[in-house]
């Protein structure tokens, strides 16, 4: 009897998620689409099969027993209606909603009310066993227009300060004026598009995964995190150095070059490379540990 109220709790579970997806398919679709021709939110389509693989990968360690918490649910359930009537509405604080910002919300409701039918048909003790698989499901929304462009803003004067080091590292003739570089047969400016806004939104997600995934003590997890911003920095500068002393070396036409317009994911890649370095090092600083006590 036991064993049938609780396949009835999943079975209504997964009843409500199928019916809220077909409730937010338009919206979704929008949002698959949109992720698939964005630079900065392509990474949208990979989220829900992360979150998928977190759960299932803790499934013999989630409560066995399952209940319902509905003030949990509730709360949930106002910010998901409020979110969606924000949407609806098309405006917000008196600005009209671009199409991206429009994305940003309704996204926003259908993890709401999805982690609020968690609450109510699971109950607290297995949505806590599961907060992070479900909380990553935030990465889904696309980064509204007014955080992108604070951020891009950020990360260009800071990737110019980082350049500028850089240059003088390397002995570089330069004259610097603020975001523009005057080297000895071209001048670079580091524009928004340079910003190198995605690949560090996606370091940062990445950073976030890989210390719940291997690390455990959350000291450690914030170390790595914050690692993310100085790295995100300096290798946006390094990029923007090796691409002028490229120019210097061989000439101003590489600032056309393939390192230049598609060069990204190189230094992506060339970045991941302390990342781990640094998650192995706090993971060996675990194993000692442990294998002390």
């Amino acid at each position: 009897m036991r064993r049938s109220r609780l396949a009835r709790r999943w079975l209504a579970f997964l009843f409500f998620i199928v019916g809220l997806i077909a409730a937010f398919a338009n919206p979704l679709a929008s949002l698959a689409i949109h992720a698939a021709f964005s630079d900065l939110h392509s990474h949208v389509l990979l989220i829900p099969f992360v979150s998928a693989y977190l759960i299932y990968n803790r499934r013999n360690h989630l409560p066995k027993e399952y209940d319902s918490s509905p003030g949990w649910a509730v709360v949930l359930l106002l910010v998901g209606v409020a979110a969606l009537i924000a949407a609806w509405g098309g405006r917000v604080f008196g600005e009209p909603l671009t199409h991206n910002d429009y994305l940003a919300l309704t996204t926003l409701s259908f993890i709401c009310l999805l982690i609020a039918g968690g609450f109510f048909f699971l109950g607290r003790k297995w949505m806590v066993a599961t907060a992070f698989p479900f909380a990553f499901l935030i990465f889904m929304v696309p980064m509204p227009d007014a955080m992108s462009d604070i951020l891009e803003t950020a990360s260009k004067l800071a990737s110019a300060e980082a350049a500028n080091l850089f240059f003088h590292l390397s002995g570089t003739p330069v004259f610097r004026y603020g975001t523009v570089f005057q080297l000895p047969n071209i001048t670079i400016q580091v524009a928004q598009e340079c910003s190198g806004i995605r690949s560090s939104w996606v370091l940062f997600i990445t950073s976030l995964l890989a210390g719940n995934l291997f690390l455990k003590s959350n000291w450690r997890r914030v170390l790595l995190i914050c690692f993310v911003l100085p790295l995100a920095i300096l290798r946006n500068g390094f990029r923007v150095c090796v691409i002028g002393m490229l120019c210097v070396s061989f000439g101003p036409q590489m600032i056309n070059s393939i390192i230049h317009r598609r060069g990204g994911p190189l230094f992506f890649a060339l970045s991941l490379i302390p990342l781990f370095f640094l998650l192995w090092w706090l993971r060996r600083g675990e194993v000692v540990i442990s294998q002390a006590e």
